[in-house]
């Protein structure tokens, strides 16, 4: 596979690097103001949802660029969630906006300190949200208490359950960008952190873009400049842009456009979103790229970087022609893989527990073998470690099952690209299209691409079985099976099976009933050098093991003898290395002192 390393990775730090620091520059953040803090981080509703769901233990997830921000915002909402709600609201009290109580407050006292500032900022917020014209309830609740989480599991864009449940949280506050997945176990509010995005040169790139008033076009933002779409997309009616669509945030990865709504006529034909073009503020991932590419007519992307402040002003044409080709080069790379690797990356994303065992269901109908691996995050480093496994399939988010570096060793993919890999050569069409959320692959079934072999396989083998218990000769897999070749190296691969070259276990008929197993009791001597069985299968693990790696553990760097018998000789015992990490001396230097 180009790209690839033909070779496994030295995992060692190289000698110069001894005097690195290995810990990068910090990035340098500009302070934000008192308002600044409560617009961008949203005080005022996360306090109203904390105080609606009355949660008393709140778990703060901040992605690391926003830590500088976390102990302004904690000393904000603590000191929201200690004011007690007004029973009355005043009859005189205007309905105002935020901005505007904030602008008053801070141009009434602008020599406050920011700590004076933001106690005044929301005691002012909690009296404009919270009094409602009506008698409130004045029930006294326990203490809420708030957690920052920082150094997140997974990756940042993922509900971190684990850390909160390690706290016993309530309820997850998520700051910045977010995959939106379904969790499992805690509700969670969604605070994107609204960023703040000129409009002008922004329709000025879209003008140029786009300057046929009559396309159809579906203006589309990350998360954290979402809030802009709708004051955009009026700005564009009143120009005579009349077939836009401003989509909205769902929680919904299956979606057509992932967590996003869709233009009404694609909402029975998702067929006809083909017809409409794409307008997309800030770089999205490539997951989503990868996804739209063959669901849209076209991409355009406006970028938005901190910067590089000359690239806001150009719209950029996607192009995923040369990222799906490489996808497509991975997945023919592993179709006679024969051990798969399963890296669990997530403990939060709802019913990854069902993809896991499914992706193993489709590998052992496939007669290939899977070992499972929980990681946190993903790096060359860890799964080099395991050099008999020949292919990865990361469960994880759908945006961060897309691993794409040249820096791992054997290919990562995804369960969608799986199962293109388990098809045979004859049945394996590739159509352009691509999918992250494995939620779909679950639902989809074999119409959507869903993996058709395993229940195949194993009738097949349940037939042939039955057919051996009634007399007749069970079939030779090795030998009935068609020759698999490389596709791109074209030579004979005679082990991307192992699973399937095993004879199945006979099954004895005890008492009347066809299907059942004797129980196997007994311990069973095994001769010197045979493939290990674990679990009553055959390990291609073990045997990797046992033939290739040529380092495997303490004591292995010696063979033991055994007599005619099997009984293990005496050997005699020698001296090692003594001394000190710094210098070890060795037997040869004592003895010539």
């Amino acid at each position: 596979m180009p790209g690839l390393p033909n070779t496994a990775p030295v995992l060692s730090t190289p000698d110069t690097h001894v005097f690195e620091e290995p810990t990068p520059a910090a990035i340098s953040v500009t302070r934000r103001t008192p308002k600044e803090i409560f617009l961008t981080y949203e005080i005022e509703r996360t306090l109203s949802e904390i105080r609606h769901g009355k949660w008393h233990r709140i778990a703060l997830q901040f992605p690391d660029e926003m830590l500088p921000d976390a102990p302004r915002v904690f000393d904000a909402l603590r000191d929201g969630l200690k004011t007690p709600l007004p029973q009355q609201r005043p009859s005189n009290l205007d309905r105002r906006t935020t901005d505007q109580v904030v602008d008053e407050m801070l141009d009434a006292r602008p020599s406050m300190q920011d700590r004076r500032d933001t106690d005044q900022l929301v005691d002012k917020m909690l009296d404009l949200q919270f009094t409602s014209g009506t008698e409130t309830s004045t029930e006294e609740l326990p203490e809420a208490r708030l957690y920052i989480l920082a150094d997140t599991s997974y990756g940042a864009c993922c509900v971190d359950e684990i850390a909160a449940e390690h706290v016993d949280a309530d309820v997850v506050v998520h700051y910045g960008r977010a995959c939106l997945s379904p969790t499992a176990r805690l509700p969670v509010i969604y605070v994107f952190t609204n960023q703040s995005l000129p409009l002008k040169p922004l329709l000025g790139a879209f003008r140029e873009t786009y300057p046929g008033l009559e396309d159809k076009i579906i203006l589309m933002a990350d998360v954290t400049y979402s809030s802009h779409l709708t004051a955009f997309s009026n700005i564009l009616a009143d120009c005579g842009y009349s077939n836009t669509f401003a989509a909205s945030i769902v929680h919904d990865p299956s979606s057509p456009l992932p967590n996003r709504t869709v233009p009404d006529e694609a909402k029975e034909d998702s067929e006809k979103l083909r017809e409409w073009k794409l307008f997309h503020l800030a770089d999205p991932p490539q997951s989503l790229l990868l996804t739209l590419s063959s669901r849209l007519s076209s991409i355009h992307i406006y970028p938005i970087s901190q910067a590089d402040p000359s690239r806001a002003h150009q719209t950029l044409l996607a192009s995923t022609s040369l990222a799906l080709r490489r996808r497509y080069a991975l997945i023919t790379s592993l179709s006679t893989v024969p051990i798969f690797g399963i890296l669990i990356n997530t403990l939060s994303v709802k019913n990854y527990l069902h993809i896991v065992e499914h992706v193993k269901a489709q590998i052992l109908a496939a007669g290939k073998k899977s070992y499972t691996f929980v990681v946190g995050k993903v790096n060359a480093a860890k799964i080099a470690n395991f050099s008999e496994v020949g292919g990865w399939v990361v469960i994880g988010c759908w945006e961060s099952s897309l691993v794409e570096s040249k820096d791992f060793w054997k290919p990562v993919i995804t369960p969608f690209e799986l199962e293109l890999t388990l098809k045979g050569d004859e049945e394996r069409v590739w159509t352009g299209e691509w999918r992250s959320d494995f939620q779909a692959i679950l639902e989809g079934g074999p119409e959507n691409g869903g993996y058709t072999g395993h229940k195949e396989n194993v009738s097949d083998r349940e037939e042939g079985l039955s057919h051996a218990l009634d007399g007749g000769e069970l079939d030779s897999e090795p030998e009935s099976a068609p020759p698999e070749y490389d596709l791109r190296t074209g030579k004979y691969i005679s082990y991307s099976r192992p699973m399937s070259n095993l004879e199945p276990e006979p099954r004895l008929i005890t008492g009347g009933v066809r299907g059942t197993r004797r129980p196997n009791d007994g311990l069973v001597k095994r001769a010197r050098g045979d493939l290990a069985i674990i679990g009553g299968e055959a390990s291609p693990g073990a045997d990797f093991l046992s033939s290739q790696r040529t380092w495997k553990g303490l004591g292995s760097d010696f063979e033991i003898a055994y007599d005619e018998d099997g009984v293990e000789a005496n050997t005699s015992i020698e001296a090692g290395r003594s001394g000190i990490a710094r210098g070890y001396q060795h037997r040869g230097d004592l003895e010539r002192r």
